[in-house]
This record gives C-alpha cells, structure tokens and sequence, in this order.
C-alpha cells in the first residue's frame, strides 16, 4: 500500500472518533502543530488520544470528504471537509471544519502533522 493509500485509508476510517482504531495509525512518537481558531496547538500521542475519546463522546459519526490529496516521498498532504453527525441528531449530517494536513510518514505510521483548520 502507498503512503498516499494509508492516509486515504485513514481518514476513510472511523479513527477521528475511535481511539482504538486511531491508535493502529500512529507512530508512538507522533506529534501534530495545529494552526487552529485557538491558535497554535501542539499535540502528541496521548493528546491525540483523547481528542479522539472527546469526539466519541460528542459525535455518533464521522464523515470526512477528501477534495485533494498529493504524496510525494515520505509526505502526504491531504485537504477534506470533516462532517459529523451529533448524538443529539443523528440524522442530520454538519459540517464540522475544513482542514489541510500534512503528514510525514514513517514506519508506516503517522509520524509528524502539519494542521490548520477553519470552522464552519
């Protein structure tokens, strides 16, 4: 499987909201800086973690829609609009966030992730 295959892969999985799933992705030593509407954020493994837990708690699905994707040697960039669908209402499908990621690959895994999103 490519790199570019993993990555589609993995954002085409339920791994956004399930830990257990997410964790089969990620390099031990992974580490994301996120540009986000809270400024800059950096996380690691266990951080990454439970985001996924707090997401699981909040949302019944996960969708996310990849409009561009290019790999080239270790790196992937990926930019996809991120719906869910809360427990609240879950039939009706929001628009969580637009995002751009690049990911460096290693081992196999998640490695290293350059983020920015902006909420809808």
């Amino acid at each position: 499987m490519s790199i570019k295959e993993f990555v589609q892969k993995f954002y085409k999985s339920d791994a956004l909201i399930d830990s257990e799933i997410f964790k089969t992705y990620l390099h031990p030593e992974v580490t994301i800086e996120w540009n986000s509407s809270r400024g800059l954020i950096h996380m690691d493994y266990d951080s990454i973690i439970n985001m996924a837990n707090e997401l699981n708690r909040a949302y019944v699905r996960s969708k996310v829609r990849i409009s561009h994707i290019i790999a080239e040697d270790d790196l992937v960039s990926v930019r996809y609009s991120h719906y869910v669908k809360t427990i609240e209402n879950p039939r009706e499908e929001m628009l969580l966030a637009h995002f751009f990621t690049i990911w460096q690959i290693k081992d196999g895994k998640l490695y290293r992730g350059y983020q920015m999103s902006q909420f809808s």
